[in-house]
């Protein structure tokens, strides 16, 4: 398998009032799926890499808009939209034999559980990742988020993260070689990157 790019916007924010009586903005997020993208890449035969994208990415992210530790992120994709830029290859990795059986499992989640601090401008996001059907803890290297920017009501921030899984951790046992090569390689690299928005003030 090979690597997800993943990348999230976010629009919406739900008032709240201190105890005080003024209000301030929501820590929530929504994604916008206009300024979000999710791909991955994939080794083939030990001799290529070959690159694709997934469908729209949605869900919410949770952050205070100043502490990285405060960052919850819950993300849904639908993967029943890959394209790797064959009509052929996409057809067989969304079947039954192929790596991401869509028909039966038609998205990938995540959801974080945890903030692990990088240093300025980075931090890990541990969360669990379900592909196919099955539930891993993930550690994404992030490297963000930005500070937010003003555009007319809304807010907007960015962020780009990575990781690599091995496919086989998620049931996807596809086992072709050839000349003892395999097909499709074992590691999946993931990389993420992400547009947030929210009303502001």
């Amino acid at each position: 398998m090979g690597r997800l790019v993943l990348s999230l916007a976010v629009a919406g924010l739900l008032p709240c009032v201190s105890a005080s009586g003024q209000t301030a903005a929501s820590n929530t997020w929504t994604i916008d799926t206009n300024h979000t993208s999710a791909g991955f890449s994939v080794r083939h035969l030990m001799v290529s890499t070959v690159h694709g994208t997934l469908g729209p990415v949605k869900g919410t992210i949770e952050w205070d808009g100043k502490s990285v530790e405060s960052v919850k992120a819950d993300v849904s994709i639908d993967v029943s939209g890959i394209n790797t830029g064959s009509a052929a290859r996409d057809r067989d990795l969304k079947s039954a034999d192929g790596l991401f059986e869509t028909a039966k499992y038609p998205t990938v989640t995540f959801k974080s559980k945890r903030v692990i601090s990088a240093g300025s401008g980075s931090f890990k996001l541990v969360g669990d990742l379900t592909i196919h059907g099955v539930t891993k803890e993930v550690t994404l290297d992030v490297e963000g988020p930005t500070g937010p920017l003003k555009q007319g009501e809304m807010l907007r921030v960015g962020a780009s993260a990575t990781t690599t899984i091995n496919r086989k951790d998620f049931g996807i046992s596809y086992s072709r070689v050839v000349e003892a090569a395999p097909v499709v390689s074992d590691e999946v690299k993931i990389e993420i990157d992400v547009e947030a928005t929210r009303r502001g003030l």
